[in-house]
């Protein structure tokens, strides 16, 4: 059974997540705090979190970018009450993998909460089932395992990166426009508004994990089309 934590500390909406993901046989627990939630996913495995964003202490963005920097993978839905395209930049520059602005109907937090734990962020698929290893120059994923290596170097992505990196290997020394990824990796075919921003926020962290620190650069923008992941071409000396 998926384990979830809901960290949410309005009580009334805790209390319906909890009833509704419970009725969906999902495994919940729930934090009323961002410190509670900090101690529960150092000490529990949770295959997903669904994280607001104003929690009493420090907030939601603040428990996530240090979850971030110490490594943790697990997905994160934010739930918040803020639409702006600066609002969804700065939780997505934090670590979110998806967010969701309040009030949403539960259908929808149950279709993001799948798209996420169908990329297997928590643990991956084992290795000895399937996958296979891409690479270009000395960078190198197990798609079994979901691992980055950059050289030597092990890479921590989110789940959002993985698979935005996996798609970028995939069509490797070919021009990935947006519209590509909203629809493949992003799986968004009917929204209203486009998702540039949140694609440009994604390759943005993407590449300083896979580029930063490393001579040869491999993520590249082509203005007006949109990304390609390949080596760069030695100028003759």
């Amino acid at each position: 059974m998926l384990h979830i934590l809901v960290v949410e500390d309005e009580p009334k909406l805790a209390q319906a997540l909890r009833e509704g993901l419970e009725e969906q046989q999902y495994r919940v627990t729930v934090a009323r705090t961002g410190e509670d939630a900090f101690f529960r996913l150092h000490s529990e495995k949770f295959d997903l979190v669904t994280l607001d964003v104003m929690l009493p202490g420090r907030s939601g963005l603040e428990i996530l970018a240090r979850l971030r920097e110490q490594g943790l993978t697990t997905p994160v839905l934010l739930l918040t009450a803020r639409d702006s395209i600066e609002d969804r930049v700065y939780g997505l520059d934090a670590g979110a993998d998806d967010y969701l602005v309040k009030p949403f109907a539960f259908p929808e937090l149950l279709a993001r909460m799948r798209a996420l734990l169908r990329r297997g962020a928590a643990g991956g698929v084992p290795a000895e089932k399937t996958g296979q290893k891409l690479s270009v120059a000395n960078l190198s994923i197990d798609t079994a395992r979901r691992e980055v290596l950059r050289g030597s170097t092990h890479l921590d992505l989110t789940a959002r990166e993985y698979d935005l990196l996996e798609y970028l290997m995939r069509h490797q020394g070919s021009v990935v426009s947006r519209e590509m990824l909203a629809r493949d990796v992003w799986k968004e075919t009917a929204r209203a508004t486009p998702i540039d921003n949140v694609i440009d926020v994604h390759v943005a962290r993407l590449r300083r994990k896979i580029d930063d620190g490393f001579d040869a650069k491999l993520l590249h923008t082509v203005r007006g089309v949109g990304f390609i992941l390949r080596e760069e071409e030695v100028a003759a000396q």
